[in-house]
């Protein structure tokens, strides 16, 4: 792989773990200050949550894989 595409996966990676961050914020913010209240919004953001982490895993591991092979 060449060193243009790792440049790219580093930057996937990025990007997955930031916008993962921000989901978890989310989570985290509906647990500590709307609930019990908001109790209607919890699955959808859990899912949308564990949507995030797990693109996040996928590019890392990506990222991961294209470092060994380059190595």
């Amino acid at each position: 792989m060449s060193p243009e595409e790792i440049r790219k996966l580093e930057k996937d990676v990025k990007k997955t773990k930031r916008l993962a961050s921000e989901q978890a914020m989310e989570l985290h913010d509906l647990i500590e200050d709307r609930l019990p209240d908001a109790y209607g919004e919890l699955m959808g953001i859990a899912q949308a949550t564990y949507d995030a982490c797990k693109a996040w895993d996928e590019a890392n591991q990506k990222l991961t894989t294209a470092q060994t092979e380059a190595a």
